[in-house]
């Protein structure tokens, strides 16, 4: 959320050429009719987005039937509007984003989990001197402005004891790593480790990169596929467990050999370094799938969900209490059963 620049030029580029289920049915493979299913991104294509396009480069999607249109979004905060809006099928978006929105009133629903984990880190350079948070005392932290990153400063710092009023925060807007680096802020919270972080580890800048989740703040997915309740039909259900499932081996494919998995991704948008995506790539691969080994691709803990809903609302960030398994269903994944409040009325 935090690749500002890099997003708009890249979109630029992109835009100008703009019961237990079963398992997805192979015998529709190789020339057989595809149903057409429109994916939007969070953000520009990057390594979170690696195994979706080695998905659609490996014919994954083609064997499950599915002509599958990979979208970046006009801009970060748009996906789940235009979703509403019926300008795609699918959107990739942030978990909190999605609370936030359902607080709202909005009918949506996360079909799967993207990354398991959250990416967003407390971040700062070797010459701050900042290497926990206990470190932040008298020190500036730069955000992006958005609500819920003010409230994560404010869990880390009394988790470690810190006075949050002895730390001033600065909105930075998206320009995280440039405000660091030059010197206006002493530490970032809103940055990914996965990216912004392995980005300054690759050009020596010593990064001082602590995970969210570590500090105090409850886990959660930081991305998930997206999708309005009441499309949820049988129809447009069996897309959704096609796409998902065939995301899954695209994923498997990545892993298997990460170099070939990013040939689609570099594909997509050529002006990608192909070091930082691989580098990215390795670094991402633990968290696109569940810790649990017996879990499939996608799955989403009820109870984690619940425990950050939870802590949005206690925090001021919600209205009202929000419903884990409301907000999300397993029953597109694989071997998993049909969701029985998936019908039900929210």
């Amino acid at each position: 959320m935090t690749r500002a620049i890099a997003f708009v030029l890249a979109c630029a580029a992109l835009l100008a050429g703009c019961g237990e289920k079963s398992e997805p049915d192979s015998s529709t493979a190789g020339g057989g009719p595809t149903e057409p299913l429109r994916l939007m991104l969070d953000y520009f294509p990057n390594a979170d987005h690696a195994g979706i396009y080695a998905a659609q480069a490996s014919g994954a999607y083609e064997q499950a039937g599915l002509d599958v249109e990979i979208i970046p979004p006009p801009d970060p905060s748009a996906p789940l509007k235009l979703l509403l809006a019926g300008r795609t099928d699918i959107a990739i978006s942030y978990a909190p984003e999605l609370l936030l929105a359902r607080d709202k009133g909005a009918e949506l629903v996360s079909v799967g989990a993207l990354v398991q984990k959250p990416l967003t880190s407390l971040m700062a350079v070797g010459k701050a001197g900042v290497r926990t948070p206990q470190d932040l005392r008298g020190r500036r932290v730069g955000t992006a402005g958005i609500p819920y990153q003010s409230a994560y400063l404010k869990t880390i710092l009394e988790t470690a004891g810190v006075d949050p009023g002895s730390v001033k925060e600065i909105n930075v807007g998206f320009n995280l790593v440039p405000a660091m680096l030059a010197g206006k802020v002493d530490a970032t919270l809103g940055a990914f480790w996965n990216y912004e972080g392995i980005d300054l580890e690759r050009r020596g800048r010593d990064p001082a990169i602590q995970r969210v989740e570590r500090l105090g703040v409850p886990t959660y997915p930081e991305l998930v596929f997206v999708v309005r309740r009441r499309d949820l039909d049988e129809q447009f259900g069996a897309r959704v467990r096609r796409f998902i499932q065939a995301t899954a081996r695209g994923h498997e494919t990545l892993e298997a050999e990460p170099s070939a998995g990013l040939a689609g991704l570099l594909e997509a948008d050529k002006g990608l370094d192909r070091g930082l995506q691989a580098a990215v790539v390795e670094a991402t691969l633990p968290v696109f799938f569940p810790a649990d080994e017996a879990r499939p691709f996608g799955y989403q803990e009820a109870a984690e969900w619940q425990r950050y809903a939870d802590w949005m609302l206690e925090q001021g960030l919600l209205t009202q209490r929000q419903v884990a398994e409301r907000a999300l269903t397993n029953e597109f994944l694989a071997g998993e059963g049909l969701d029985p409040g998936r019908l039900s009325q929210d």
